[in-house]
């Protein structure tokens, strides 16, 4: 087989097959514009990106969500359980994802300790799907926040600024992906959308659990007025046959 030949088969294929040309070009322009990001950021103190870093692992968030639910208040208790069902979805998603595309991590990517084996992959970020699904939750959930903090005797603006600073802070912990070589902008970006979707998910299932709930409640409490209700009806009813007993027996004495 000659070299014009090849050529040609080579060209036939790219032809035949855009969306793959399409896909390697955006992974070539994402791998360049990542290094060309981390290399500007390089006087970043590592120490700061590394303190983002932990704070947004899930070995951090965890067990924090796991010891506050026991001692949480009822309102607290539901914003703490929407938080540990949504970082379970996106746990498995990104794993998920993670499992499906493979793609490696970037070469300069240095002095990581993964957690799992899937951890070896980039897409998604997983730091970032997690921070934007706490910030987007928060925000949801900004009027359960609002009675939270009102409840501790704090101000109702309060939940506002709280939900502007995890942002702020979900923002920063997104970006330190990049600057710490962990992760392909485009990693990060997919990350960030996967949480916004998984903080609509759980917010709209928590949401739904609890009309379910109260639906639930009202039809207990319409049986018990209903129990109640026909038992006095039978003891007005039995004292009623006792009164007219005594009166034809009293007639007929």
């Amino acid at each position: 087989m000659t070299t014009k030949s090849l050529t040609s088969m080579a060209a036939a294929a790219e032809a035949a097959s855009p969306s793959s040309s399409l896909l390697r070009r955006l992974v070539a322009v994402d791998t360049a514009l990542s290094l060309r990001v981390h290399s500007l950021f390089l006087p970043v103190p590592r120490s700061l990106l590394k303190a983002l870093e932990v704070s947004g692992d899930g070995r951090f968030w965890f067990p924090v969500v796991l010891a506050l639910l026991p001692l949480s208040s009822s309102v607290a208790f539901s914003l703490l359980l929407g938080l540990l069902l949504g970082s379970l979805l996106d746990l498995l998603l990104v794993g998920l994802l993670k499992h499906l595309v493979r793609r490696p991590r970037p070469v300069y990517n240095k002095g990581m300790s993964l957690a799992f084996a899937l951890d070896h992959w980039s897409f998604p970020s997983g730091h970032s799907s997690r921070v934007f699904f706490i910030a987007s939750f928060l925000h949801l959930s900004s009027a359960s926040l609002r009675r939270w903090i009102r409840g501790g005797g704090g101000a109702g603006d309060g939940a506002e600024l709280v939900v502007r600073l995890v942002f702020l802070w979900s923002a920063a912990t997104s970006a330190s992906r990049v600057l710490l070589g962990r992760h392909f902008v485009f990693d990060v970006l997919a990350g960030a959308c996967l949480g916004v979707v998984e903080a609509l998910i759980t917010f709209r299932s928590m949401r739904l659990l609890q009309v379910l709930h109260m639906e639930s409640e009202t039809y207990e409490c319409n049986i018990v007025l209903d129990l109640i209700l026909g038992m006095k009806f039978y003891f007005s009813h039995c004292r009623l046959h006792e009164e007219l007993c005594r009166r034809i027996f009293g007639v007929v004495l």
